[in-house]
């Protein structure tokens, strides 16, 4: 018997929704990707911690770090202690710093398990900072506190560079100083402002091509110690011209700094590429994405079938999540995060819907109604009659009978 409910629309009407039965794709297991993909991942919150959700934090570690065991057993590498484990929005720099601990230890029990850690300056008030040295050591100390547990480094952008950097020869001198010192080569992260208010005109200039210029500057005056920049402007077409300068030379394996799509709106034909160039580097994009936490097992099959050639199968699979993740990155794309731990409830990868910071109170129940619609649609939900309970949980704390 089909499954149904009544869901909310967009104009607040109920309408009767009947699931389309279709059965989520399965990752074949052991298969090697030819892209890098990381999944930014999130944090499990402890529901029964007696704190102040708005202003402490209480993770529950055995879940957080079981999810982290699922994302590399679908073959995905976690980019940890990132924005979309609410760094800035609710975790705090002591418990990214053990969040990391936690998943490096975690991961020498798994076999080639990826994990790159976000490395920024948010231990600080960002207005309490009046100088650019001020940044530099801020950045300094979350480096040597990272690689001192033997962690590769994402080097987050700075709210408190941001507000201080008067040119982009600030940021050219922050840059060079931290990639100077770095044991290994890092991920580099620029985060538009529509993911961060606080973040606009990084690079030293609201004008996104010049901000480019700046970067890529930077990239090219260090390319041994850059791996890849990820970008998340929401702008293929920026994302494309910027893959296209990348050097052809360093990163991690010599062959070229790599292009990390952090573009959750066009991934699926950034990631596939358009074979521009020589260089692989110049002509697709490796992959770190806070969807790819909400979508793992249909971003491992896509991936499987890519590695093998067949383009249309991943196509074919991946192509249907982009209107879910359109719509859990809509705007304000700040609150995306609510979204990836509703569907980590809905199926059943947490016993809970309750988020670090109280977070899950900032999408609409017709936000969730659609995002339950687009799940179902792209054949994301793992267990139909689990998912379905819970969203008439949702509807019924909302006063609606599902």
């Amino acid at each position: 018997m089909a499954l149904s409910l009544n869901l909310p629309d967009s104009s607040g009407k109920l309408a009767r929704y009947t699931l389309k039965g279709s059965a989520p794709v399965q990752p074949a297991r052991g298969v090697k990707f030819n892209r890098i993909a990381y999944s930014a991942a999130h944090v499990v919150a402890d529901p029964l911690a007696a704190i102040d959700p708005w202003l402490q934090c209480a993770v529950d570690w055995d879940t957080t770090i079981a999810y982290r065991r699922y994302l590399w057993s679908l073959g995905l590498g976690v980019a940890e202690a990132m924005d979309t484990a609410q760094r800035g929005m609710g975790l705090d720099w002591p418990t990214s710093l053990e969040l990391i601990r936690r998943s490096l230890d975690a991961a020498r029990d798994v076999p080639g398990a990826q994990v790159a850690s976000g490395c920024g300056t948010d231990h600080l008030a960002p207005e309490s900072v009046t100088s650019v040295d001020q940044v530099i050591r801020a950045y300094e100390e979350q480096m040597e506190a990272i690689e001192k547990l033997g962690g590769k480094l994402i080097i987050m952008a700075s709210r408190a560079l941001a507000r201080v950097a008067k040119s982009p020869a600030d940021y050219e001198r922050v840059y060079d100083r931290i990639l100077s010192q770095a044991k290994q080569p890092v991920v580099l992260h620029w985060l538009g402002d529509m993911f961060d208010p606080a973040l606009a005109g990084y690079w030293g200039t609201p004008d996104v091509d010049a901000a480019m210029d700046t970067a890529v500057g930077i990239i090219a005056a260090h390319p041994d110690k850059v791996d890849g920049i990820k970008i998340s402007l929401l702008d293929k077409d920026k994302e494309i011209s910027m893959r296209r300068r990348l050097p052809v030379t360093g990163g991690i394996d010599g062959q070229g700094v790599r292009m990390y799509t952090g573009d959750d709106f066009n991934y699926a034909e950034l990631i596939a590429g358009d074979g521009h160039g020589t260089a692989a580097t110049h002509g697709q994009s490796d992959a770190l994405l806070g969807i790819f936490d909400a979508i793992a097992p249909a971003a491992s099959a896509a991936l499987g079938a890519l590695s093998v050639g067949d383009t249309e199968k991943f196509h074919e699979i991946l192509g249907p999540t982009v209107p879910l993740s359109r719509h859990i990155f809509r705007a304000p794309t700040r609150f995306y995060k609510t979204g990836v731990v509703f569907m980590a409830w809905l199926n059943g990868q947490q016993k809970h819907f309750t988020m670090v910071g109280g977070q899950q109170s900032t999408r609409s129940l017709v936000h969730f109604a659609e995002l339950f619609r687009l799940a179902d649609e792209a054949n994301l939900l793992a267990q139909p009659d689990l998912a379905v309970t819970r969203m008439k949980t949702m509807l019924a704390l909302h006063g609606v009978e599902g």
